[in-house]
């Protein structure tokens, strides 16, 4: 492999480990100022310990050896002992660690949906054991030869399109997001109007970092391809995400009257979302339709906590769940060459239809059960008086500002 795709792929690696520190400063801005540190800790746990169990054994979890096997054998190569010395070493482990940075925003992204009650060490468990049990086998389905890598060639039908982890990333974040909302309930005095941002630059600095850093998210596992199709990736990344802004301030403005700039940040994730499946198989013209359809959708979506009674804290469901179903069906109509209004016929969007579905009901089961097991033994939601007071002081013996008074 030639250095000059080396290089891209430890930036496109350093790139992806940046946006989680980004998911905390979008969330962080989000929450009450009493609860900043909180959420911004649950990211930074999650770098922590994913990176740690991604080298001892997630990585062997993520690659099959049979279509049908639900994950590689954790121990086939503990802490990456054969791999580091064998002969291709120099660019597999880069590989891994590309691997890892995935891993660590997908378990980050499920905290938004518990933000302001829920206990650190809690969070640290069901991270652990949700990243071994759901995203480790999800990554082997989807990129490590199993099931939905291999279902169209089972089916006689177009094999799955997700480039860079619609199923995998998002829906799978967006279903465990879910289920943890379930469990742990409603905040005290929970209403539509309480979701007040206590530091919008900071969210807005958070969607930077997201958007800055999707660029290797999307495009950073083309260095396998030797950057063949970069270009178009990096194209659709930029256009989707700028035409889901617009249509989140569209549904603003029609709905509320005022377009305002977390919605702004908020269309661009929802749009970087979208996209992430479909970066190097749609079109340019059409990668700006999904964009401005799944601003508007997602600018809509974030409402159904309210209607259907569900705590979503900082929306996951609303925008990644729902932001990556669209994003993964959208390929079923209008992947190049094989969506149904762009050569092909119902046969992308079946298989397309079954992986995410398949990966959201997995992963919204197995984090339910989990998030219920660990609010009836230790507790996953700290105590009301604890949220009123302030999770930050509570938990973390810290505060995210110290005001000095005169």
């Amino acid at each position: 492999m030639d250095t000059g795709s080396i290089a891209w792929a430890i930036t496109a690696t350093a790139l992806v480990l940046f946006m989680t520190p980004g998911v905390a400063f979008f969330y962080g801005g989000l929450v009450k100022a009493k609860s900043v540190v909180s959420m911004m800790m649950m990211s930074f746990g999650a770098l922590g310990l994913i990176s740690v169990l991604w080298v001892l054994y997630g990585f062997n979890m993520s690659a099959v050896d049979s279509v049908w096997a639900f994950a590689g054998n954790p121990f086939s190569d503990f802490a990456l002992s054969s791999l580091a010395t064998g002969e291709t070493a120099n660019v597999d482990l880069i590989g891994v660690a590309f691997g890892a940075t995935f891993a660590i925003i997908t378990v980050a992204l499920i905290s938004g949906a518990i933000a302001d009650r829920a206990k650190f060490g809690a969070w640290m468990i069901f991270a652990g054991v949700w990243a071994t049990l759901v995203y480790f086998p999800v990554a082997a389905w989807v990129w490590g030869g199993g099931w939905i890598l291999n279902l169209g060639e089972e089916l006689g039908l177009p094999g799955v399109i997700d480039y860079a982890g619609g199923t995998a990333v998002h829906i799978n974040a967006g279903a465990a997001a879910l289920a943890l909302a379930l469990v742990l309930g409603k905040r005290v005095g929970f209403q539509k109007g309480m979701d007040k941002p206590h530091n919008v630059p900071l969210t807005l600095l958070g969607a930077s970092v997201l958007w800055f850093g999707w660029f290797g998210f999307n495009a950073g596992a083309e260095f396998l391809n030797e950057l063949a199709n970069t270009g178009l990736i990096v194209l659709n990344t930029l256009g989707a995400t700028a035409a889901a802004i617009l249509g989140w301030l569209l549904v603003e403005k029609f709905k509320d009257g005022k377009p305002t700039s977390v919605g702004a940040a908020s269309g661009a994730v929802a749009g970087l979302v979208a996209i992430t499946p479909a970066c190097a198989n749609l079109e340019p013209g059409w990668a700006l339709l999904l964009g401005l359809v799944a601003g508007a959708v997602c600018a809509l979506a974030i409402e159904l906590k309210f209607k259907l009674g569900f705590d979503d804290s900082l929306d996951v469901v609303g925008i990644h769940l729902v932001g990556g179903l669209i994003g993964t069906l959208y390929l079923g109509f209008f992947a190049i060459d094989t969506g149904l209004f762009t050569g092909g016929d119902l046969g992308q969007l079946a298989v397309q239809s079954i992986a995410a579905f398949g990966v959201l009901i997995y992963s919204f089961v197995v984090a339910f059960v989990l998030g219920f097991a660990i609010e009836k033994t230790i507790g996953f939601r700290v105590k009301n008086e604890d949220e009123l007071a302030g999770i930050d002081t509570i938990v973390h013996g810290e505060e995210g500002y110290k005001l000095e008074t005169v």
